[in-house]
């Protein structure tokens, strides 16, 4: 007789950086994705979607940048769900990442499950870090809540088994996200029941990738059903080429691309979605889902020195061949954002397990044999009529209230359904008492008031445009938060009056710097940041420098006090040593190494500085192995 399905609540000890504060400097300095350079070849619906719905920057989140690289042993809080078959792994404080999926009677992981916790510079917000299955809701990109908290509670599922559901809000489109994990007694497949709600009565743009890391080794094969795919690398164009052959390279085996790339398969009409990666023996994870996830994609970081190497920096110490990328979306591309209408939900129902098919099928020579054999296999395994069986069962319990709290995740969900009255799921309850200090600290603007708090000003929350204008407190607060709230609606004049109103404080100089291109602001600013914050430094620092103000910038830099040896400020002084003349300085600091955590996923600013320096040298020692990140292959 079958075990019951077991829902527990464990701590994972791992390796782990420490996250650190968010910044508390607003990004209103990004900006958006350009526009493809192929745009008006593409067909007219992805056009369409391409253009629509493109999010310049997270606010009002603000960015998670303050992480460090030093792993240390750390508790990391996991809820589990397991029978015979299956036990899941999840992470409700990191975005409701599946962590781990192992297949009980082979012992196998079915996904990449990495050994430490190491954030990277790869996301909306910033911090990122790499394995398991990812849900990305929102805009293009990583979402913002990837490295934040989620609810968590039990659920009553259909069969009597608990379900495991998660939810929040998405703080930049205003969406309700929920994921309900179902694992009934004997089955094979995870179930993951996701839905997507948009209280509001207007349309937002709606975006949702499943972001499924694999172990990756030559002989992996990834098989979906599809003859084309759209091919995105790091040019600004999508380009349909054959599956599986692209440049005499068969692009359905992860290690035999050189570069870092993206393959978006276009779907074979009427044919149930799934990919799946499998190894030399046919074995491997499958992900099938109903119809509404269409879209499919690989992306493989490369088998160039770049490649490995950004591999080893989000899984310091790994073992093997790393790993790629199989993923399911809304739209075929991840450059398209489709239009959610007000006052309605999406729903759609995955399933995740293990797939063990003939080698000689999942390795044929013969793309058509190959993807059609392990259809098969998929489709003897969970047709599409089943999987549409379980979805509509798993519909009867989606709206039913949790029975069991198990993670608290943000409050922000109840405060915007105080201000806007709108009303949610009662599966997925934001109730009054899950607000923090931080999140009451907004209630008085309901009532036209603005207190003046202590400390770096909290995120701006630019959906309150309106409510920031009639608050009636005229102090410094108040003022910056309108300028950020009237710099988001692109009001730039508006803004810059309102940061001048908010007087002598470094974070409204920080912002007129910025909307103005005075340097001089930048100064002020970081004269009266007490104590000094290595974030404000190097941005002041690099827009100094980018400005060709040396002076300015090592006036800045002495005024670093305790941060001078946080790396984002050390690489702002190798920029500063060359600016200055002194190419010989610049190599040393880059010698005794700068280890920079937040470096940007396609940058290459650290080859490029010892680059330049060896060139100012007269010098051609190579670029070290630790600056290598190029994602465009070796030269």
């Amino acid at each position: 007789m079958s075990a019951v399905t077991i829902l527990s609540a464990q701590d994972l000890v791992l390796p782990a950086a420490a996250f650190g504060p968010e910044n508390p400097l607003p990004p209103i300095q990004q900006v958006g994705r350009p526009p493809l350079d192929n745009l008006a070849e593409l067909p007219a619906e992805l056009q369409q979607n391409a253009q629509y719905g493109g999010l310049s920057n997270p606010l009002p989140c603000l960015l998670q940048d303050n992480y460090d690289r030093r792993l240390v042993d750390r508790p990391i809080p996991t809820l589990v769900l397991e029978n015979d078959h299956l036990r899941a792994t999840i992470l409700p404080s990191l975005g409701g990442r599946l962590y781990s999926l192992v297949h009980k009677p082979s012992d196998q992981e079915l996904l990449y499950r990495n050994p430490v916790l190491q954030p990277a510079n790869l996301a909306l917000r910033d911090a990122w870090f790499a394995g398991g299955v990812e849900w990305n809701l929102g805009s293009t990109g990583h979402w913002t809540g990837t490295c934040s908290p989620m609810h968590a509670a039990r659920v009553e599922g259909p069969d009597g088994t608990p379900i495991l559901r998660l939810w929040e809000w998405e703080r930049t489109r205003n969406l309700v996200t929920q994921l309900d994990f179902w694992l009934p007694e004997d089955s094979e497949f995870l179930y993951v029941g996701a839905r997507i709600q948009n209280p509001s009565s207007d349309p937002a743009p709606a975006y949702w990738w499943s972001n499924i890391a694999v172990e990756q080794t030559p002989r992996t094969r990834v098989l979906v059903p599809a003859n084309q795919a759209w091919q995105h690398g790091y040019g600004n164009r999508l380009d349909l080429v054959d599956v599986p052959l692209e440049d005499g390279v068969d692009l359905s085996y992860p290690m035999r691309h050189k570069r870092a790339i993206d393959f978006f398969f276009e779907p074979v009409p009427e044919q149930q979605p799934w990919i799946t990666a499998l190894d030399a023996e046919g074995n491997g994870l499958v992900q099938a889902s109903t119809a509404r996830l269409q879209g499919r994609k690989m992306f493989v970081w490369g088998e160039s020195r770049g490649g490995h190497r950004w591999q080893e920096w989000l899984s310091p110490g790994k073992q093997g061949d790393g790993y790629c990328e199989i993923q399911a979306g809304l739209a075929r591309t991840q450059l398209e954002h489709l239009k959610l209408p007000g006052a309605t939900n999406w729903h759609w129902l995955e399933a995740y397990g293990r797939l063990d098919v003939d080698p000689g099928a999942a390795h044929a020579e013969d793309w058509a044999t190959a993807r059609t054999g392990v259809g098969e296999a998929v489709e003897s395994l969970l047709s599409a009529t089943e999987l549409t069986r379980l979805e509509d069962r798993w519909l009867t319990v989606a709206d039913a209230a949790p029975v069991e709290t198990l993670f608290a995740g943000s409050g922000w969900g109840a405060l915007e359904l105080r201000r806007t009255g709108w009303k949610v799921s009662s599966g997925t309850p934001f109730a009054d008492d899950t607000m923090s200090d931080r999140e009451r600290a907004w209630l008085p603007v309901l009532e036209g008031r603005m207190p003046l708090r202590d400390g770096a000003p909290d995120g701006t929350l630019v959906g309150w445009r309106d409510l920031l204008e009639v608050v009636e407190d005229d102090n410094w607060l108040t003022w910056y938060h309108r300028g950020v709230a009237r710099w988001y609606a692109g009001e730039r004049d508006g803004a810059i009056t309102a940061w001048r109103k908010s007087q002598d404080n470094p974070w409204a100089l920080r912002n007129l710097a910025i909307a103005t291109g005075d340097d001089s602001y930048y100064e002020r600013a970081v004269e009266l940041c007490s104590p000094p914050r290595a974030e404000l430094i190097a941005e002041a620092m690099n827009a100094c420098l980018a400005a060709g103000q040396a002076d300015r910038a090592r006036r800045i830099f002495e005024q670093a006090d305790q941060v001078g040896a946080d790396p984002r400020v050390r690489l702002a002084r190798v920029r500063l040593l060359l600016l200055s003349g002194d190419p010989s300085g610049a190599e040393a600091l880059l010698d005794e190494g700068i280890e920079l955590p937040g470096l940007r996923e396609g940058e290459n600013d650290l080859a490029g500085l010892w680059r330049e320096i060896q060139s100012r040298l007269g010098t051609d020692r190579p670029v070290p192995a630790q600056y290598e990140f190029s994602m465009l292959g070796d030269s």
